[in-house]
C-alpha cells in the first residue's frame, strides 16, 4: 500500500527502496524456513493486492454513472486488485520454486521473474500494464530518457533491481553484495547523465515552423451526456467557443474522444450550420466521434478518430484497435446481456475492433502532416507503435471523465510521457475531463491545460530528433535484457560453486 505513494500524483519513489527491499528480504528469510511453496504465492499476492487496491480504486468510479452497474462496485474494488495481484503471487511462487542459494544470483532471479511477469501482465487478456513500478519515476525526465533505448519494460526491470538491491546488503555484507548495489546506483547516475545530454542536444536542434498551428482542446463537458438527453447543439457551441477560431489563421483543431455521444461520424454534417459562421477553408478538425457501419442487415460501431474539413466532409479516419474490456466491449456479450449488462461507454452495443493502425495524412495548405492516431487507452501500451517512424507526431484523444476527480486521469497522462520518449515524437493530447498537453520527444510537457480546467494549447513549431532505437526495435530490446540477466544469473551461480 505504501508503494502506491510512489505513483502520481505523489511520486514519492524513494518509498520503493523500503517496500521492494522488504518484500525480497522477507521472501529470502522465509525460504530458509523450508515452508510449503504454495504459501509463497500468498505472500506475493498480499503484496500485490495492497498495491493495486490503493492505486486502482478509481476504476470503480466509472460504474457510478450507470445505475445498472452500481451493484458491481464492491466487486470491482476487490476483484480487479485480486486478479492483478495474481501476477505478483506468481513472482514470489516461482522465486521460491527456483530457490537459488547464492544471494546475488537470487537477487537477479527475483528481478528477472518480476520483470518478465510484469511484461506478461501487459499483454495477457488484451493487457493491463497500468502502474508498473517504473511509473514512479514519471517526474524524473532525465532518467526516463533511457526508455528511448531500452523501453518502459526494460527500465521497469532495472527499477525492480534498483529498489530491491539494498536488501542484499542486509542479507550478507560481503564486498560482492555491496559492489552490486553500487553498480545499480552508478547505472542510475549514468542514465541521468545520458538524459541531460539528450536534453541539451534536443534544445540545440533546429526548429521547424509549420504553416499552420495545431490547437489542442482540453474541455470539461459532463459525462451526463451519455445517459441523459444531452443537447448536442450546446456541446458543439461550447467546443466552438472554446476553440476560439480566427478566420485568417490556418489551424487544425483537435477535439477529445467521443465528445458527441448521440451522433455518428457521417451525421455530424447535419450540424454544419453551427460551424459555418466561425470556420472557413483555413480550418480542419480532428474529432473523436463514433463511426457506424451497416452491412448486410447488421450494424457495427467503432470508436473513431476522424479528420474533417471546414464543410464537415470526412477526409480520413482511424478506428480504435485496443478496446477496453467492459468499457467499450462486453466479453461474452450474448450471455452477459441477458443479465442486463452492456458496454459502459456505448448505449447501443459493444464497439467493434478496428483492423489495423494506419498513419493519417493531413494535407493543409502547402504542407502534408503525417500523424499516428492513438485513442485513449491505446496510449498505455509500450512497444513498437508503427512499422516505421516517418510520421510527424502522435495525436492522442481521450475521455477521462469516467474516473471523476481521482488520481486516475493523472496516471493515464503519465503514460503519454513514456510513449513520447520511447518513440522520440511529440504527443498532442486532447482530453475531456482530463489533462490536455503538448509533450515533446524528451518527455517534457511544454504546454498544458491542467486537470479540471478548460482551454487550449497551440503547437506552431517543433524540434525533431532522430528515430529512437526503441521505436525501431520495440520490446525486442527487453528480450535482450532478459538474456543479459540470465547470463548474469548463471555467471554468479558458477562463481558460487567454484
Amino acid at each position: 500500500m505504501l508503494s502506491s505513494l510512489s505513483l502520481s500524483p505523489f511520486n514519492l519513489f524513494i518509498i520503493n527502496f523500503f517496500t521492494f527491499s522488504s518484500l525480497y528480504f522477507f521472501l529470502s528469510k522465509k525460504l530458509k524456513q523450508k515452508q510449503n511453496m504454495r504459501i509463497f504465492f500468498l505472500y506475493g499476492w498480499i503484496f500485490g493486492f495492497g498495491y493495486f487496491v490503493t492505486n486502482l480504486y478509481w476504476i470503480s468510479i466509472s460504474l457510478t454513472f450507470d445505475q445498472s452497474f452500481k451493484f458491481l462496485i464492491p466487486f470491482t474494488l476487490v476483484l480487479i486488485p485480486s486478479f492483478l495481484a495474481v501476477f505478483y503471487g506468481l513472482v514470489s511462487y516461482f522465486f521460491a520454486v527456483l530457490n537459488p542459494k547464492s544471494i546475488i544470483s537470487s537477487f537477479f532471479i527475483f528481478s528477472l521473474i518480476f520483470g518478465v511477469i510484469e511484461f506478461l501482465r501487459g499483454i495477457i487478456l488484451t493487457g493491463f500494464p497500468w502502474n508498473l513500478i517504473v511509473y514512479s519515476l514519471s517526474n524524473q525526465i532525465e532518467i526516463l530518457s533511457i526508455t528511448s533505448i531500452i523501453g518502459t519494460y526494460g527500465l521497469n526491470l532495472f527499477c525492480i533491481s534498483l529498489f530491491t538491491s539494498p536488501a542484499i546488503i542486509f542479507l550478507g555484507k560481503s564486498k560482492k553484495n555491496i559492489a552490486v548495489c553500487i553498480f545499480f546506483v552508478i547505472t542510475l547516475i549514468s542514465f541521468y547523465v545520458y538524459g541531460s545530454s539528450q536534453k541539451d542536444t534536443f534544445y540545440k536542434a533546429d526548429n521547424k515552423i509549420y504553416e499552420q498551428k495545431i490547437r489542442i482542446i482540453g474541455s470539461n463537458i459532463s459525462l451526463d451526456r451519455f445517459y441523459k438527453n444531452a443537447n448536442t447543439v450546446s456541446i458543439i457551441k461550447d467546443l466552438i467557443k472554446l476553440s476560439s477560431p480566427k478566420s485568417s489563421e490556418k489551424t487544425i483543431f483537435i477535439w477529445p474522444e467521443g465528445i458527441f455521444p448521440d451522433i455518428s461520424q457521417k451525421e455530424l454534417k447535419e450540424y454544419r450550420s453551427l460551424f459555418d459562421p466561425s470556420f472557413n477553408e483555413n480550418h480542419l478538425f480532428v474529432i473523436g466521434i463514433n463511426h457506424k457501419v451497416s452491412n448486410n442487415g447488421s450494424t457495427n460501431f467503432f470508436n473513431s478518430l476522424s479528420v474533417y474539413d471546414n464543410k464537415l466532409n470526412i477526409l480520413d479516419s482511424y478506428n480504435k484497435i485496443n478496446l477496453v474490456p467492459f468499457g467499450e466491449f462486453l466479453p461474452l456479450e450474448n450471455i452477459l446481456k441477458v443479465l442486463g449488462l452492456r458496454s459502459l461507454t456505448n448505449n447501443y452495443q459493444s464497439f467493434s475492433k478496428g483492423k489495423k493502425r494506419e498513419l493519417i495524412e493531413i494535407e493543409h495548405g502547402n504542407s502534408t502532416l503525417k500523424i499516428l492516431p492513438l485513442i485513449c487507452y491505446e496510449i498505455i501500451y509500450s512497444g513498437r507503435l508503427f512499422k516505421n517512424s516517418s510520421y510527424d507526431f502522435i495525436i492522442n484523444i481521450s475521455e477521462d471523465g469516467w474516473f471523476g476527480k481521482s488520481i486516475g486521469p493523472k496516471q493515464h497522462f503519465d503514460h503519454s510521457i513514456f510513449r513520447a520518449i520511447e518513440n522520440g515524437k511529440y504527443i498532442l493530447r486532447s482530453s475531456n475531463n482530463g489533462i490536455a498537453a503538448i509533450i515533446n520527444p524528451i518527455g517534457i510537457v511544454e504546454q498544458t491545460v491542467e486537470f479540471g480546467e478548460s482551454g487550449y494549447v497551440d503547437l506552431v513549431e517543433m524540434r525533431k530528433i532522430q528515430p529512437t532505437i526503441f521505436s525501431n526495435h520495440g520490446n525486442k530490446i527487453f528480450g535482450l535484457l532478459t538474456l543479459l540477466y540470465i547470463l548474469l544469473i548463471f555467471s554468479f551461480i558458477r562463481i558460487k560453486n567454484e
